[in-house]
């Protein structure tokens, strides 16, 4: 009989990492036995890159898992639970792992070919040796170390008994590291020279702080779709009006067990070994038991819908025929929380047929994976007559190696509970050896176990936290603006963006500040005549219908002039299109005008933005309030904000073509210039973002101060809230852009702020401060911060705002899209996937993150959840711009 070939890879490369380190080892490709005839893939070929992937994914995960739970016990419960949580999902995608390694072994020993031994060689070797390898590392790869020692007994050569010998060295070397880390790992997890492995015995905390440089919890939270949120708003918050949480008669969780009772439960299986072993644990102290099983576990269902039992159903045959009850736990033990329609129906209903085809007898009980449940999955499971069976008592056998440390938790747990349900894995070694030990204790102590009776238990209600406050509001009735911007100067020289300018802010006032486009009177070049400037605000603003809790706001662009006067004192003009240089004196507008302008208007706050040089106005300010919006709205506010002094030339050559004063004026009014976060920009704050900020990266000196006839009143805009989920189409900033927005963000704003008056001096401008405000609005605020940082293509920063956003509001779907598609636009397509599906559990009408999930998945390289969720977006949106784009991307799926 010819032996096949084995193709660990065309030449063998096998690199097997870890975090520091890399083993390699290397076999030449068998050659063509023809010149220039093409290599044929060999029967039984094992993917050597694929075995390194899963073994370096093993370990990470192993690694994560620890981290995760590291003084657990110190975390508030939301954070424990939801630690917990991803552990549990970690330590699944482990076992999936396990179970691709264990079929590639397999193959790799059955293949019969003498090179299998050297492939098998330089694993262990690996294990073994590696020198980026803790000891506690090795317990990763104990349970892989068991199915090869399965494997390679089946094979009766002198070269696999051998390797039969060096891998039970092996095993025999991880007991004893088992034992050597008894003691830490009962505390991190229970408060929560020859050939085999040579044991370094590393101090377990110094392992911990390795682990920690490499990982972080929140980031594996994160990652894993999970931000914890505060239990307490920072900064004295007010927390946001949660409904109040009703008892779930659906649910059963072992609290209103009688005292000393306890109910054993055991999820995941059948195992081919370890469930009958843990079956013959319980009859030897006939104590009964709760299975949930995996239906994928126990066989396959046909096109119709039938089933098709494997060979492990013989094993949860056998546990019905003894008396066990044996449950449901979902197909393919996916998170059904995140799932919906068929998909959903198809996890619980699929492996109900599967356990009705093993017994009718079957128990018509559903445990959900990980405990993640909704709605939906509440109501198919009424509709399937089937109860919801969670628990209170965690061993965390699933991440905890060591089984005396699962008995000391499980004992402790029960100490404190004094009741309850149990939740073990019957697929764990490690389980079915801290078994004897719990029971022994429990059995001792007088705790009785109980069956299957099928009562009911209740959750208790939480209480509500105090209600929202109602925010402050600047107190405006209506908002007015007079706009001009001028480049074709006839006798002056031409500009070449005051005109682009001008129509970025009549832009930004009415779609991002609401004013009303018919209240926003826009001069361009040839309009900007001095007589129109001066109808503009005696006929449109003072005759126009202005009342007095009215605010106006005035932008000019253009040129500036200064006018020596015989006293000696400077005068200011703004330059109109139609003014002779030679004569602006008499056909420009002197600051006196504007000085009288803003007189005569009635309306309660003006504000007057010039990005033109010149200098000669005098001016007063008033002093600052804590009750600053209450006192404000008292006050007429009368305010001017300069581009720079008389002898200074505005910086014409700003990003997206704009100047370098306005376009630092729009950045301050996106909201950067909300120096205190209190969701208001008053042209007190603006000034003090921008003129320090101009400053710093031009000739430009910006002046701010209030004009005579101003009482102390401060012009104030209300940031709105964004709503834009991004998406591909969201607009970024150019290079240009980032590049000016770095060096004017450089120093960070400080409370109080030193500007030039426009009289030359100096003066100190102090930042109001915060009106209270609750957790909800900081969400905002904290989200819409994150979107301008995306925007400037900073997305560690954005991260961290949109996770700030999280924390304060768990349910916000808007920041939990947005923080989605940071990872996305970091090539993390898994991470950006869970965020996705966040979103749309979140609020499920939302369009645009279906479009998002769909692009994530297709990334990751699931075609079938890319399509479904494409699908939904089109029935959410058929006519959409993107719709014919989404369905060209489905048919090339």
């Amino acid at each position: 009989m010819t032996s096949k070939p084995i193709k660990i890879a065309a030449t063998v490369i096998v690199a097997l990492a870890a975090g520091a380190g890399i083993y390699t080892f290397m076999r030449p490709a068998a050659t063509a036995s023809h010149a220039g005839a093409p290599a044929a893939t060999p029967q039984g070929a094992v993917d050597a890159v694929a075995i390194s992937a899963q073994l370096r994914d093993l370990l990470a995960n192993f690694r994560k898992i620890i981290v995760l739970l590291a003084d657990e016990q110190a975390l508030p419960d939301g954070a424990r639970d939801e630690a917990r949580k991803v552990g549990q999902s970690l330590f699944h995608e482990n076992q999936e792992r396990m179970t691709k390694l264990d079929a590639m072994l397999d193959q790799l020993t059955a293949s019969g070919n003498p090179g299998r031994f050297e492939a098998l060689d330089g694993l262990l070797t690996y294990i073994e040796s590696d020198p980026g390898l803790y000891d506690a590392d090795r317990l990763a790869f104990r349970e892989l170390l068991q199915s090869m020692l399965a494997d390679v007994a089946r094979d009766s050569s002198l070269p696999a008994i051998k390797v039969h010998k060096r891998i039970s060295e092996d095993l025999d070397a991880l007991g004893e590291i088992e034992r050597n880390y008894e003691k830490e790992i009962r505390q991190i997890f229970g408060n929560l020279g020859q050939r085999a492995i040579e044991l370094k015995r590393e101090r377990w905390d110094d392992y911990v702080v390795h682990l920690k440089k490499l990982y972080n919890r929140e980031q594996i939270l994160k990652e894993n779709g999970v931000v914890v949120p505060y239990a307490v708003p920072p900064g004295g918050a007010v927390p946001d009006a949660k409904p109040e949480v009703k008892k779930d008669e659906a649910e059963i969780f072992g609290l209103g067990l009688p005292k000393k009772t306890i109910v054993l439960s055991f999820d995941d299986g059948p195992h081919r070994r370890y469930t009958e072993e843990i079956s013959a644990i319980l009859k030897q102290y006939g104590v009964p038991a709760v299975f949930f099983n995996v239906g994928r576990n126990l066989g396959t269902l046909d096109a119709e819908g039938h089933a098709k039992l494997g060979a492990n159903a013989e094993v949860s045959r056998k546990l019905m025929a003894e008396g066990y009850a044996v449950g449901n736990h979902s197909f393919s033990h996916a998170q059904l929380s995140k799932e919906t329609g068929d998909k959903l129906k198809g996890e619980i209903l699929g492996t109900d047929t599967l356990l009705k085809a093993i017994s009718p007898d079957r128990a018509a009980l559903f445990r959900f994976p990980y405990g993640a449940r909704n709605s939906e999955g509440m109501a198919a499971l009424a509709n399937a007559h089937l109860k919801s069976v969670m628990w209170n008592i965690d061993s965390l056998d699933w991440a905890d190696p060591v089984p005396s440390s699962i008995t000391n938790r499980v004992l402790a747990s029960v100490d404190k509970a004094g009741r309850g349900i149990i939740l073990f894995h019957d697929i764990h070694e490690r389980t079915v050896k801290a078994l004897p030990a719990v029971l022994d204790r429990l059995v001792a102590e007088g705790y009785q176990f109980a069956a299957w009776d099928g009562s009911s238990f209740q959750v208790a209600k939480s209480t509500a936290p105090a209600a929202e406050k109602v925010p402050v509001s600047t107190g405006y009735a209506n908002s007015w603006a007079v706009v001009i911007g001028i480049d074709d100067y006839a006798r002056w020289p031409k500009l070449q963006y005051a005109v682009r300018d001008a129509q970025s802010v009549r832009e930004t006032l009415i779609d991002k500040f609401g004013f009303a486009a018919e209240r926003v009177v826009t001069l361009k070049n040839a309009e900007a005549t001095r007589n129109n400037i001066l109808a503009a605000f005696h006929d449109k603003l003072a005759h126009g219908g202005v009342q007095r809790n009215d605010r106006i706001f005035v932008f000019f662009a253009g040129h500036g002039a200064t006018r020596k006067l015989s006293s000696g004192r400077d005068l200011g003009y703004i330059v109109p299109v139609d003014s002779d240089p030679a004569q602006f004196a008499t056909d420009a507008i002197p600051m006196t005008e504007i000085q009288n302008i803003a007189e005569s208007l009635t309306a309660k706050h003006a504000f007057f933005v010039m990005d033109a040089c010149y200098s000669g106005l005098g001016l007063t300010r008033g002093a600052g309030s804590s009750n600053f919006l209450r006192d404000n709205a008292k006050r007429i506010g009368r305010q001017m904000l300069t581009a720079g002094g008389g002898d200074q030339l505005v910086a014409d050559g700003g990003p997206n073509g704009h100047s370098v004063f306005t376009w630092t004026l729009l950045q301050g009014l996106a909201g950067k210039a909300d120096l205190n976060g209190d969701g208001l920009i008053t042209a007190t704050e603006l000034a003090a973002y921008v003129a320090p900020a101009v400053s710093s990266v031009s000739n430009q000196t910006p002046a701010f101060g209030s004009l005579p006839g101003s009482e102390g009143g401060d012009f104030v805009f209300e940031l709105p809230a964004e709503t834009e989920f991004l998406s591909p189409n969201t607009m970024q900033l150019s290079t240009e852009a980032i590049a000016l927005n770095s060096k004017l963000d450089a120093k960070p704003a400080a409370a109080s702020v030193t500007v030039k008056d426009l009289q030359g001096g100096e003066q100190k401008i102090v930042t109001p401060s915060a009106v209270p405000t609750s957790a909800r609005q900081l969400a905002q605020r904290a989200n819409d911060r994150g979107l301008q940082l995306y925007k400037e293509k900073q997305y560690a920063q954005a991260e961290a705002q949109f996770t700030e956003a999280l924390k304060l509001r768990p349910d916000f779907a808007l920041a939990a899209n947005n923080l989605g598609f940071v990872f996305y636009k970091q090539e993390k397509y898994r991470e950006a996937a869970r965020w996705f599906e966040n979103t749309v559990k979140m609020d499920p009408s939302r369009a645009i993150a279906y479009l998002n999930l769909g692009d994530a998945h297709a990334r990751a390289g699931d075609a079938a959840k890319a399509r479904a969720a494409y699908q939904t977006y089109l029935e959410l949106a058929p006519t959409s711009a993107t719709a014919p784009a989404v369905r060209q991307k489905m048919e090339k799926l």
